[in-house]
Order: structure tokens, then sequence, then C-alpha cells
């Protein structure tokens, strides 16, 4: 559905993105992280039109955005950052206005505007006043006109921001649900929501593509860490019959006796724990520790922007 090949942006001497390429097909729920800063809005403006890139390519659903725009933007829902909503209006008054702005008329203009009421808990604020609502429920407004004309890309930028818990969580469900019938990208700050909704991930890094990886093989574990009074020598020793094991990497000293270590196998290590058990227990050693390596994404990002800092140190 969404093609981007190599594009640019700058903004005076300041290099927004640069030579970001990326593919997101069609039903797939896609996360979008990065600091301030680091060419998330900027990427998700130049995919519904609103930038045009310095250089590179924009293709929606397989048509070049720079030569059809008008009908790539018909086929988007964008809810910005700060949601731009007119607080004099209310509600159903507001949604009919976007609605008559993207071309439904008559009985299908109706029908839509039920329907995204309904799916956005609205019911009871219809009729309300748009300046008298929280956060929350502007934010929800936000969300309505987004999805008014069914569109078959959704781009979500901070779509929780301003949500209580319930809400949250009813968010959470809608965006599930919305991947279900069209191709979704959430920009957000809260990992958890990317946890929560997401297939895959887009890691951004001083306007470059860090990472784009799909959750379930990023979040895999990939070791085991084992807490021991062995040394590296004697731990090496212990356990150099073991083919499935393919390197001990040694994490410190926890105190004076015991040690930590990252054991990595070649494959699965389901069989491989019990074994190692075994071997340091008979061995003589205590055993303090031996558990699966967790791999969350609040790590991995920690990880990929703590390198970002390094570099700009360096």
């Amino acid at each position: 559905m969404i093609e981007v090949q190599k594009i640019r942006r700058r903004y005076g001497n300041f290099l927004a993105v640069d030579q970001i390429s990326f593919r997101i097909g069609r039903g797939e729920i896609v996360g979008l992280l990065g600091h301030n800063g680091a060419g998330k809005s900027t990427i998700m403006k130049m995919i519904t039109g609103f930038l045009e890139p310095d250089k590179g390519r924009i293709y929606i659903a397989g048509k070049n955005l720079e030569d059809d725009p008008l009908s790539a933007r018909q086929m988007i829902g964008y809810l910005p950052e700060n949601c731009p909503v007119y607080p004099e209006m209310t509600v159903i008054d507001y949604l009919d206005y976007c609605a008559c702005l993207r071309g439904l008329t008559g009985s299908q203009r109706q029908q839509a505007i039920h329907q995204t009421i309904e799916q956005t808990g609205l019911y009871e604020k219809a009729l309300a006043t748009i300046g008298t609502l929280s956060r929350g429920y502007r934010q929800r407004v936000g969300v309505a006109q987004a999805l008014l004309h069914k569109p078959q890309i959704l781009i979500l930028d901070e779509p929780t921001n301003g949500l209580d818990p319930g809400q949250i969580e009813q968010m959470r469900e809608l965006i599930k649900q919305l991947g279900k019938q069209a191709t979704v990208i959430v920009s957000t700050h809260i990992l958890q929501e990317v946890e929560a909704t997401c297939d895959r991930v887009l890691i951004l890094r001083r306007g470059r593509l860090a990472l784009d990886a799909r959750l379930a093989e990023l979040t895999r574990s990939k070791g085991l860490l084992l807490t021991t009074d062995a040394s590296t020598t004697e731990l090496h020793q212990c356990l150099q019959n073991l083919p499935q094991l393919s390197q001990i990497e040694p994490l410190g000293e926890r105190s004076s006796q015991a040690r930590c270590y990252r054991l990595l196998p070649e494959q699965s290590h389901q069989d491989l724990a019990p074994q190692i058990a075994h071997r340091i227990i008979t061995g003589g050693w205590k055993l303090f520790a031996l558990q699966t390596e967790e791999r969350t994404l609040e790590k991995i990002f920690h990880d990929i922007t703590t390198q970002e800092v390094n570099d700009a140190a360096a």
C-alpha cells in the first residue's frame, strides 16, 4: 500500500529526513518511533501529501504521490498530533462538515457519521460543543474525522494523547479492528502502545531509519542469563561439550562471588537450560540464577537511542 524510496527533507540547514526507504503492505499495523526531531512527523506529512520530499519518491497503492496527489489523499485518513478541530462547532456538525469535504452525500454521509460516532464512543458527546470537551474526547473527535470516509490507509500521530486508561484500552481495540480493514501507521512516544497494537516497528534515529523489524522477531529471546560463582575459565571448561551453546559472554561481577554471563545458544534453548544447571551444580559451583534474557521494545529502543548519544558525542 505504501512504498517510500530514499526520501529526503531539509528545513534550512537542518536535515530532518535522510535517505529513508520502507514498504508497508495492506493490513499491517506499523509503529513509528523516535525521539523528538527524529523525523516522524515530517515523514507522515510527506506520505499524506502535506509536504513534498526534496528528493525521493512515495507511492500510494502503486501510484506516484507526486503525479496524482488528490487520488492518494482520498485513500488516507490522517490524525495530526495537534488535533485541528473547530471549538465553536458541535461534534456532529464538525463531522458532518468533514464528511462534506470528503465528498460524502445524502444517506451515505449520515451513515458514515453514525458509524464513526459509534466506533469512537462519541454518542453521549455528539451534541456537545467541541470547546467544552476534555482533551481525551477532542482526541476521539480527531480520530473520528480520520475514519469518516473508510480510508485504506490510516495515519495516527499520538492517537492516545490525553486519554485516560479506559479510553486508551478502547483506542487500542479500535486500532486493532481498523488494522483488519486498512493499513495503519501509529506514531507515538509511548512504547507500550506499539507493543499493544502493532505488528511491526520502524525506529528513526537522527533522520535515518535505524531499525525496521517485526515485533515478534525483534523481542524474541536470543539467550540465557546466568549468575554463578564460576570463573570465566571454569565456566568454559564446564560447558565446553554442549554443542548447542555457541557463545559465553561475561557481563561482570554482581558481588565478590557472583558473576554474570550471557549464554547464546545456536537455536532454541528450551532443552539447554536444564543441562547447564545440572553441569554447574554437579561441578560444585553455586547457581544463583538462570533465566531467559528479556528483549523488550523499551530496551531495544534505549540501545538504539543510546547509540545516537554516543554518535553525537563522538
